[in-house]
């Protein structure tokens, strides 16, 4: 079971990590095929036209591939029965949060993982939780410009675990605050290397949350980053 939960949290984080890496290269090339595109046109070659054309359509179509296939991922964890166990947190997130710290040269970013005291008991179905925390790592990423900081941490509160994962990206403008957990919100938006969205993440993370009996919420301004905080109820030591 020990290893089964290493490697799990392995996959859902280097899930994210693949999906970051291979969708972001595929949109900048998508980019720069509009820019060769604008330069040919005086050359009058159809041929070449087509060929750019090719090369768009197919990094389009990578990208969406990609990002589908980890929605769908999540999608289908809410549609799951949950399986609720007495889990060491800090445990669980070590793991999760050293694959990130890893890859953090691949994705230019700086990972930063700080619980205030261990162990941190919590009852939770931990395959469907580490894939929030991962959705919420992942949203970091997109949002955080190269050479960022994201920071999860943990701490005890009297009867309760607050969970916070922060990052100094580009934030969340203040009209968009009262539907970002709304299932197809208007505050859906591409990643800064232009990562797809379908506007599902968040409203999937707060179901799952809730399920799990606990709640969330976040505070952002633009330009100065994004917490995103959760609360579950603590059990006994």
């Amino acid at each position: 079971m020990a290893n089964a939960d290493k490697f799990n949290a392995k996959k859902n984080a280097t899930l994210e990590i693949l999906s970051h890496d291979l969708a972001g290269p595929f949109t900048l090339l998508q980019q720069m095929t509009d820019y060769f595109l604008d330069r040919v046109q005086s050359l009058a070659d159809v041929e070449l036209n087509e060929m750019i054309g090719v090369m768009q359509a197919t990094c389009a179509d990578s990208v969406n591939l990609i990002r589908d296939f980890v929605d769908d991922e999540f999608m289908q964890s809410v549609n799951i029965a949950l399986k609720r166990e007495r889990v060491d947190l800090v445990q669980k997130l070590a793991q999760i949060m050293q694959e990130y710290q890893r890859s953090a040269h691949h994705i230019a970013k700086h990972f930063f993982f700080e619980p205030v005291q261990q162990p941190i008991y919590v009852e939770l179905d931990q395959n469907k939780f580490m894939q929030v925390m991962n959705n919420l790592l992942s949203n970091a990423i997109k949002f955080t410009h190269e050479g960022g900081h994201i920071t999860v941490q943990v701490e005890v509160q009297p009867g309760k675990v607050l969970l916070t994962v922060s990052d100094d990206g580009i934030g969340i403008a203040d009209t968009l605050h009262s539907i970002v957990f709304e299932r197809f919100t208007k505050a859906r938006r591409p990643g800064l290397r232009g990562e797809k969205t379908t506007g599902l993440g968040m409203s999937i993370i707060k179901t799952i949350v809730e399920l799990q009996q606990g709640r969330i919420w976040f505070t952002s301004a633009e330009n100065q980053g994004t917490t995103f905080f959760i609360e579950l109820p603590r059990v006994a030591e």
